[in-house]
């Protein structure tokens, strides 16, 4: 499955990533203007207008001995999509994991288990309510779904100078880092002196001498 979507996500079948973009741009726009019921039966049927006709097509070729009985879409019906006993428990433990995984996280979030992580929740939060005015869910969907199928054949278009901003970004990000540690240890007040051990008096150095 993840072979697949790299193929698809990085344009290795022209044809297939064309089609699969193509679907998902239209159904998405479609979802703006129809309810989702609407568009799943409108996409079944325009399938079937062009599966129904085609399979009537080879029948009657059969019947006038012109096709040897072939199904045209035999390799479609003989492909095996079930999972295995393996397989299911695979997913289902990966499906929990995550889930446990995004609990745990929620829950460290919220009761503020590290102040720094929440205050960054809080603010992503925040934005989040202005991103809530300004659009709806399914705009964000389209815009990730164009994304997908765009940044990585761009990345892959243009490596060398996406790859020389991120060194200069990073360098930059790497600058301001130093210049707030530099004023934070010029504005730190310097750690308070360890307490030194006092020397004995001499006249228990002599008794000491003395005794032995």
């Amino acid at each position: 499955m993840a072979s697949k979507l790299m193929d698809l996500v990085y344009w290795r079948s022209m044809s297939r990533t064309g089609v699969v973009f193509t679907g998902l741009v239209i159904g998405l726009a479609s979802l703006f203007q129809l309810s989702a019921v609407t568009v799943l039966s409108h996409v079944l049927l325009g399938i079937m207008s062009i599966t129904f006709p085609l399979c009537l097509y080879y029948k009657l070729l059969e019947l006038l001995h012109w096709n040897p009985g072939h199904h045209p879409f035999q390799s479609y019906l003989d492909h095996d999509s079930s999972l295995t006993d393996k397989e299911t428990v695979m997913l289902v433990e990966e499906v929990v994991l995550l889930i446990a995984f995004a609990v745990t996280e929620v829950k460290r979030l919220l009761f503020i288990e590290n102040i720094i992580d929440s205050i960054k929740f809080v603010l992503l939060l925040y934005l989040l309510t202005y991103v809530g005015v300004e659009t709806n869910g399914l705009t964000l969907v389209m815009a990730a779904v164009i994304a997908l199928f765009s940044f990585p054949l761009l990345y892959k278009k243009q490596q060398v100078r996406i790859r020389r901003v991120v060194r200069a970004v990073r360098a930059f990000v790497k600058k301001i880092k130093n210049l707030f540690a530099g004023l934070y240890e010029s504005v730190r007040p310097p750690p308070a002196p360890a307490p030194t051990s006092k020397p004995a008096p001499p006249a228990a150095i002599k008794q000491k001498a003395k005794s032995k």
